[in-house]
């Protein structure tokens, strides 16, 4: 009798052995396709906010090229930033940003340019 279990289990084994390797390989393939699908639903995705988030950037950039100027004026006065305290806001809303008791003396203050640039704030001021 345990021969013929022996036996049976043995056949029972070689035929499914060869149905599963054909099911692996199938899985594989599935798999395979799945990421591929995946893959292209991704890059249909990221095609689509790039073609959405262009138009932006660009008005980002030209925003960015008008507020340079005013972005260097206030990168020399201030110097280097790690020598003020974080930002504060009073009650009335204004900000005050501090400098720190041990920071080194701030940068010299360039002169006032003879010929302003056109459109170019009131001394003193800046536009936001």
């Amino acid at each position: 009798m345990k021969q013929k279990v022996t036996a049976f289990v043995l056949c029972v084994a070689l035929t499914t052995a060869q149905p599963l390797t054909v099911f692996a390989q199938d899985s594989q393939q599935n798999q395979e396709e799945g990421l591929s699908l995946v893959e292209r639903g991704m890059r249909l995705l990221f095609d689509g906010l790039i073609q959405e988030i262009e138009p932006a950037m660009g008005e980002m950039a030209e925003a960015l090229k008008e507020i340079e100027p005013m972005a260097r004026q206030l990168a020399a006065l201030i110097g280097d930033v790690k020598n003020y305290e974080a930002p504060e806001r009073l009650e009335n809303g204004d900000i005050i940003i501090r400098r720190k008791l041990d920071a080194p003396a701030p940068p010299e203050l360039a002169p006032p340019d003879a010929n302003p640039p056109t459109g170019a704030p009131p001394e003193g001021q800046i536009d936001l």
